[in-house]
């Protein structure tokens, strides 16, 4: 419901991630250019928030105010902005899986980082092998889930449930073990740091033969880079 306040008609609407609210906005710029009326918005990440006035210098609620804030509500259908992103998409991107493995050939040696992003239906939406040059397996290890949560929160995911065979990463996340090794703290931290930001992250120790996809996904960047033909 629009509220009048000393700006002017002011709304608040909430969106799925960033992408959803920029389709939002730019469909309220086309209906402004039609309706020559241009609002004041703010937009932070999946929250839009929009004043429509008249006279700048004064708080009066014009018609032409509560003609715009009709036509804007137009684009919206239970909440949610009329797009492309199909209901479907949005329910993926809402919550999803992710395994994450990482493995060195020597430890320390050449090492690479390995994840896999799926839905609620275990299709598979990113599937993706890194390679980190010499560096350690825990390193390796680490990395795989810092990167991997990285393009979950590039998607928009809000919720995302983690999967590692690494004992160690996963009680350490948990803060279950301590994070003795010094070398681990700026990673650890950053991974800390990076949980915060979405709604929901939770982790489960796995045994190996159930993270396949991200091992699998690790041995492909080490052959590739050492020249190995699989």
């Amino acid at each position: 419901m629009w509220q009048k306040t000393k700006h002017g008609l002011y709304k608040q609407f909430n969106f799925i991630n960033f992408k959803e609210a920029f389709e939002f906005i730019t469909q309220v710029a086309r209906l402004a250019e039609v309706q020559e009326h241009y609002p004041r918005w703010e937009n932070e990440w999946n929250v839009v928030n929009i004043w429509l006035s008249t006279h700048q210098e004064t708080t009066t609620i014009t018609e032409q105010d509560r003609s715009m804030a009709e036509a804007i509500d137009t684009l919206i259908k239970e909440g949610e902005p009329v797009s492309e992103w199909s209901k479907n998409e949005k329910k993926q991107q809402y919550k999803i899986k992710m395994y994450a493995d990482g493995g060195s050939r020597g430890n320390p040696g050449p090492s690479a980082s390995g994840y896999v992003l799926l839905d609620l239906d275990d299709k598979i939406l990113v599937d993706e092998g890194i390679y980190l040059g010499i560096t350690t397996n825990n390193q390796a290890e680490y990395t795989a889930l810092k990167v991997g949560l990285e393009a979950a929160k590039a998607m928009g995911v809000l919720e995302i449930d983690v999967y590692m065979d690494s004992l160690l990463v996963i009680n350490q996340m948990k803060g279950i073990f301590k994070v003795k090794n010094r070398d681990l703290w700026p990673i650890h931290s950053a991974i800390v740091e990076l949980t915060r930001q979405f709604k929901k992250v939770t982790f489960t120790h796995v045994p190996r033969e159930l993270n396949k996809l991200a091992d699998a996904a690790v041995n492909r960047a080490l052959d590739k880079a050492l020249g190995i033909k699989t």
